[in-house]
């Protein structure tokens, strides 16, 4: 295992931003992740731990610490066991699966990233997500310094959150997932976006594989698909959480734009809640797609992708991030979370 210096990390992530590592390491085994975090204890700095880096804004001072990326492969399949390493690429495992005839995650197609950031943003897209699948999440405990199994009922998933990412962030680092499928099930085609896709369907419902492209040119349409040489790709997918908010807010967010409360694209939560369209209420503030801030912009094919246009720093992106933001909260009283991770010093 080498520990390199000053390695750029814009090259490692989507949006293709950020500044160099001070120390940087790729695991390919678990005792790999072991000797990266021993390395960062001894050396007294802070430890990032690095994965597809689809998911994630770089600043550009970079990160003063050690960047282990998690670079271990294979993928174990046993009956309805789908068993994959963190360094796996996750739209690959969901090819893999759906040719297997494997149902579950067919919906979760297209995503960029591996198969280690599935769990800890609880990935989701079309009417699945991960929890829905997971069994056992393999993961290295920085507190007891080795390797645990946590069930599915240990990792906290909710919307877009688990334990890795919210009450017990910086503890894991995730090495395995192993996911239960249903083998030869039907495709899961009920979402909204492939409902339509299928409408005019009259030969039956669509296999796993149509699915599967039907989600991927759907996404790719959004400019959420990886291509290379499309400026719509340098970002980190959707930048903005979907808020969720009490079904009173809703009320008010109908009689300030004096609509029909039904015409506000909104969805059941728990409690007494419901969860808003991001991407809507952008727009109503004013920001449409195709939307520019110096180097910076919102896609010209989805509005809640914020990408560098060529050239952008984290600043530019953190400049308009800040603009929407509170537009948003002056507008509609309404808080927007970012979703991608911010690593800075």
């Amino acid at each position: 295992m080498q520990f390199l210096q000053e390695v750029p990390l814009a090259p490692y992530t989507t949006f293709q931003i950020g500044g160099p590592a001070r120390w940087f390491a790729e695991a390919v085994c678990e005792e790999d992740i072991a000797a990266g975090v021993a390395f960062a204890e001894e050396n007294h700095m802070p430890l990032f731990v690095l994965g597809g880096g689809s998911n994630l804004l770089v600043s550009d001072a970079g990160f003063p610490g050690l960047v282990l990326h998690i670079a271990l492969r294979g993928i174990d399949r046993r009956g309805e066991s789908l068993t994959a390493a963190a360094g796996e690429d996750w739209d690959g495992v969901v090819a893999a699966a759906v040719e297997a005839g494997d149902a579950g995650i067919e919906c979760l197609s297209g995503i960029p990233g591996t198969v280690g950031g599935t769990p800890v943003q609880n990935v989701g897209a079309y009417g699945q997500e991960v929890a829905q699948t997971i069994v056992n999440v393999r993961a290295f405990d920085q507190t007891s310094r080795a390797f645990v199994d946590l069930p599915a009922s240990a990792c906290g998933f909710s919307y877009r959150q688990s334990i890795f990412n919210s009450g017990e962030r910086g503890r894991y680092i995730v090495s395995r997932v192993e996911y239960r499928l249903r083998p030869r099930a039907a495709a899961n085609f009920a979402y909204a976006d492939l409902a339509k896709y299928f409408a005019a369907r009259n030969n039956g419902a669509p296999t796993l594989e149509e699915v599967r492209e039907a989600v991927r040119s759907i996404r790719a349409q959004k400019g959420m698909l990886i291509v290379a040489g499309d400026p719509d790709c340098r970002s980190a997918g959707s930048f903005f959480k979907n808020p969720v908010v009490p079904t009173t807010q809703l009320d008010s967010l109908a009689q300030e734009l004096g609509l029909e409360r039904e015409r506000i694209p909104a969805y059941p939560a728990t409690d007494g809640l419901v969860k808003l369209s991001a991407a809507w209420l952008i727009e109503r503030a004013g920001f449409a797609k195709g939307y520019v801030m110096g180097k910076a912009g919102i896609s010209s094919r989805h509005t809640l992708a914020l990408i560098n246009r060529g050239g952008a720093t984290a600043s530019d992106v953190l400049s308009l991030r800040d603009e929407i933001v509170k537009t948003i909260l002056a507008r509609f009283a309404i808080q927007l979370e970012p979703e991608p991770v911010w690593l800075a010093a």
